[in-house]
């Protein structure tokens, strides 16, 4: 073995592993950036803030799935920490590295000693210390290991000194990289002939089943056979919010997103169902209302890679435990075809409850209504989004309007969505657009969200990070209105008005400041031509667009 430094150690094992971007806030593991620099072709991305970075990691690793690497010094590990929150509910492969105590100093008031591993322990799946050079490489390659395997997860390692300088110590190393878990999924378990069989017989028996697809189908790349076990069998599809790009809204079996953040038509459908197949979905509160659409009760069969969540919130008729793709490939082998005639009154049913909202909800997507609607943007996107395009959306109003309203096109786009952080797509976009730099990238928040970030736009323009975002701005975070209104009996005080509303500000001017594009839209009709011009921008594009603060998203059909 060759005498190295943590650092040149470090460098070369992040590079073998497929690591092309690192996220961070100064000063960590300052050695190892300087490695990088001289040994690979690793790009360091300083940003303003913690959590920014986090977020930006994660953007990368649900964008591409491969582990988006940020880190942050030790007084900095607990905004670190907040930013993996949102890596932890979506179950995104994140490696966080901050630095910490040094065991020589500890509980003499060093500079900045604070134990934060605590911290880490609610939101990783591996949280641990490095605090031998030599324990470098193999706690680097239990990390992506740890990572990517079953239900991926961030994982924390925490670096001896509070800038991590345990990478200028040398030990005889041997930087070996296992590039098995340089991405999701690293192994396919598949399921027991008897799990598909017996899933599959629930199925070819129901009149009105429904297909539920979640984020474990897009992690393990599952829609192909996913669409193909549909159109055998005639079962249409409701997604959640992680699984929304599993089947193109398009498509005559898509009925639309499930849940609380979703389509009221996916609602209705899901109500109707005499059977429920959830794949890849943890049947959270999220993705089924909180366990009313579908009733509990409701006959359901799961597919998942994880037995903790088999049967967890709905009692099941079969249960198949197996990766998404593996599984659904094994079911189209035994898939009876010609069950689908008897579902033909049922297909006939879903697409009439599709047409219905269709007619609904159309004089709100094609609106000319000034100001603009936010159902009208989501239409517009629909119709002019890049076909290979990566669609980011905030959570909040930005994830109802766009889970409900926005439709894919096509099996080339993609669409990742915050697990619950305000704020979290700006900076998700930033990251997924470092790991695919040659697919469009397209965020919408509202001006909530971009509040969080802003001083982010000023790191994509340094460092020519080419995203579009979409701004739904009403001056205000107006899914809160609903809960005011309730709060004050219908009329809100002066008070009350101000704690969910702000100053009007004209955000494609501050992003001009910034030295990105800035596209400033107050007529519906400018639309889709400020669209194509932020498309064919050669820099980052804030297009803010100015919205009917009285326009709230649908609640929850149930």
């Amino acid at each position: 073995m060759a005498k190295l430094t943590g650092a040149e150690a470090l460098a070369d094992m992040l590079q073998g592993y497929g690591v092309t971007h690192f996220f961070f806030v100064p000063a960590i593991l300052r050695r190892t950036f300087r490695e990088m620099e001289r040994r690979t072709r690793i790009q360091p991305v300083l940003t303003h803030g913690e959590k920014a970075a986090a977020y930006m990691a994660d953007g990368y690793a649900r964008s591409c799935g491969r582990p988006g690497v940020c880190g942050a010094q030790i007084v900095g590990a607990l905004n670190l920490a907040a930013g993996l929150r949102d890596a932890w509910l979506a179950h995104s492969p994140v490696i966080a590295f901050t630095g910490g105590r040094d065991p020589k100093t500890k509980f003499r008031k060093a500079y900045q000693e604070v134990d934060d591993i605590p911290a880490f322990e609610t939101v990783t799946k591996l949280n641990a210390t490095i605090e031998n050079v030599d324990r470098i490489p193999d706690m680097l390659r239990q990390a992506f290991r740890v990572a990517v395997s079953g239900t991926p997860g961030p994982v924390h390692l925490q670096f001896k000194g509070n800038e991590g300088q345990i990478d200028l110590d040398e030990a005889e190393m041997e930087p070996l990289v296992e590039e098995t878990f340089a991405r999701v999924p690293p192994f396919r378990p598949g399921p027991p002939k008897s799990e598909i069989l017996a899933a599959l017989e629930w199925l070819h028996r129901a009149e009105k089943p429904l297909i539920v697809a979640g984020g474990g189908v897009h992690a393990s790349g599952g829609a192909p056979e996913l669409i193909a076990l549909a159109e055998r069998l005639g079962i249409p599809v409701a997604t959640s919010l992680n699984g929304k790009d599993s089947i193109p809204g398009t498509h005559p079996l898509s009925v639309g997103v499930v849940g609380s953040y979703s389509r009221e038509s996916a609602n209705r459908i899901a109500l109707r169902a005499d059977l429920v197949c959830f794949i890849g979905s943890e049947t959270g509160g999220m993705t089924t209302d909180f366990w009313r659409v579908p009733a509990i009760g409701t006959p359901a069969v799961q597919i998942d890679i994880n037995p903790e969540v088999l049967g967890r919130n709905y009692p099941l008729k079969a249960a198949v435990l197996g990766d998404a793709k593996v599984s659904l490939e094994h079911m189209l082998q035994y898939a009876n075809a010609a069950t689908a005639k008897r579902r033909q009154p049922w297909i006939a049913e879903v697409q009439n409850i599709c047409r219905e909202w269709h007619e609904k909800y159309r004089p709100m997507l094609e609106s000319g209504a000034k100001p603009i609607r936010p159902e009208r943007i989501c239409h517009e996107l629909t119709k002019h989004m890049p076909q290979n395009a990566l669609v980011i959306a905030d959570t909040g109003h930005g994830g109802m309007w766009m889970g409900g309203m926005y439709d894919l096109t096509n099996m080339n786009q993609s669409y990742i969505r915050s697990a619950g952080h305000l704020g979290w797509a700006f900076c998700a976009g930033l990251g997924a657009k470092c790991a695919c730099p040659d697919r469009p990238v397209v965020v919408f928040t509202g001006d909530a969200g971009l509040w969080y970030h802003i001083g982010e736009i000023e790191t994509a323009v340094r460092n020519r990070i080419r995203t579009v975002t979409v701004v739904n701005n009403n001056s205000s975070g107006n899914q809160s209105k609903r809960g005011f209104d309730q709060a004050y009996g219908g009329r809100q005080t002066e008070t009350a008005h101000r704690l969910w509303t702000f100053n009007e500000v004209n955000f494609a001017r501050l992003a001009e400041d910034m030295g990105a594009i800035g596209i400033r839209v107050e007529d519906p009709q400018e639309l889709e031509t400020a669209l194509r011009q932020s498309f064919d921008a050669d820099r980052p594009v804030v297009l803010d667009v100015v919205t009917d603060i009285e326009a709230l998203a649908p609640l929850a059909v149930r």
